[in-house]
């Protein structure tokens, strides 16, 4: 009889948004069940959210120190198989350590870490330990996405020339973080959030994108950083100009002071024989342009798609899938190589689709290099 595999979690108690997100992509697949948590710094806060959540009062925890060491000496059949990391950046790197060290695999939330630094030394724990771990990236998880991932891979735009991706939203127009709003506040925390604001938080979902559907990674950028809200102590508004390996050029623009927008990221990537368009807030279709023949819109498990597109759709076409099974996606194919890697096998190629941690120390480089651009007078930096 198969078992589901059990989910310890640190952060996403009362009042978080991404832990919910994090609870229901991981329960969507019936994979995965939540059995323990460290919901918040605060031990009386994480076992009333532990209580929220129905679970037993000696499995939520005062801290994920507490959690790892008491979880790793419960029996095999009781203890959790993997940490879920949903807290804000500063705390990612700890607890993430303690559990690889400790025979436990990670899923994580992006940025990976509070800095490049800590972002390589974990590569070299997780190098180490040889165990899983994915993170959230959950835009990856689209099966348009990977249908566009596919297409470029099997040349099917010829060589890559032009990629063009944008990442507005307007929910930081204000200076809400004064307010007291939970979200806003610690995201424009640097000793919080890092050393970037919008750049770190969305800029990096741009730049994985980027690299996740063309296969190309940028060799150098050029960045021009802004804080407009007065008193932010962080970025709000960048735009950087890339250039990738193999000779492609970019434009990457992210932003959170665009007034009335919502969560617009989307792509353009152009080659040699035609372009394709892809927008997050429509995520069901894939629009593909062609230099010598009509343009043709393809839409989600409908047609003759690649396997990689189809494994990522759950319902029929014109059912719309959005963004909790594009992030169960990836929390289904961690669970699938979790499960191999407690088997001693290799996984599939196609349940291997998930960012790792390598990709999570790029992103924390291009972050650092897109910082140091936009405060340099050079402007363009190597990654």
């Amino acid at each position: 009889m198969k078992h589901k595999l059990r989910m310890g979690m640190v952060g996403g108690g009362r009042g978080a948004f991404i832990g919910a997100v994090h609870r229901m992509a991981a329960a969507l697949d019936g994979e995965i069940e939540l059995v323990c948590g460290a919901f918040s710094s605060d031990p009386e806060k994480s076992k009333a959210s532990g209580a929220d959540l129905g679970l037993p009062p000696e499995r939520c925890y005062g801290s994920f120190r507490e959690m790892i060491q008491k979880e790793k000496r419960m029996r095999p059949d009781r203890r959790m198989h993997f940490v879920s990391i949903v807290t804000p950046n500063h705390v990612h790197f700890a607890p993430a350590k303690m559990a690889l060290e400790n025979g436990f695999h990670v899923i994580c939330d992006k940025p990976v870490t509070f800095s490049l630094k800590e972002a390589q030394n974990l590569e070299k724990i997780v190098t180490k330990t040889e165990m899983v771990f994915a993170l959230t990236h959950n835009y990856t998880g689209y099966p348009m996405v990977k249908q566009a991932r596919q297409m470029i891979r099997h040349g099917e735009l010829g060589s890559i020339r032009k990629v063009v991706v944008e990442y507005p939203q307007g929910w930081l127009s204000t200076h809400l973080e004064a307010s007291g709003q939970k979200q806003a506040a610690w995201r424009t925390d640097p000793t919080k959030s890092g050393i970037a604001g919008a750049m770190g938080d969305i800029g990096t979902h741009a730049e994985n994108l980027a690299e996740y559907i063309t296969g190309l990674k940028i060799k150098e950028l050029c960045a021009d950083i802004s804080t407009f809200v007065p008193g932010r102590l962080l970025d709000d508004d960048g735009n950087v100009l890339l250039r990738f390996e193999g000779g492609a050029k970019g434009i990457l623009h992210a932003s959170q002071i665009s007034a009335g927008e919502e969560n617009n990221l989307n792509i353009r990537v152009y080659g040699e024989k035609g372009g394709l368009e892809w927008r997050q807030m429509e995520p069901n279709t894939l629009i593909v342009k062609w230099l010598d023949k009509p343009t043709q819109m393809l839409r989600t498990n409908v047609g003759n798609l690649y396997p990689e597109s189809l494994a990522a759709a759950r319902i029929p076409g014109g059912h719309p899938e959005g963004y909790l099974e594009a992030f169960a996606n990836i929390y289904r194919n961690f669970a699938h190589c979790v499960r191999a890697h407690m088997a001693g096998q290799k996984p599939e190629p196609i349940h291997a689709d998930f960012p790792t941690i390598h990709d999570g120390v790029r992103g924390m480089r291009f972050i650092e290099k897109v910082i140091a651009s936009g405060k340099s007078s050079k402007k363009w930096v190597s990654l």
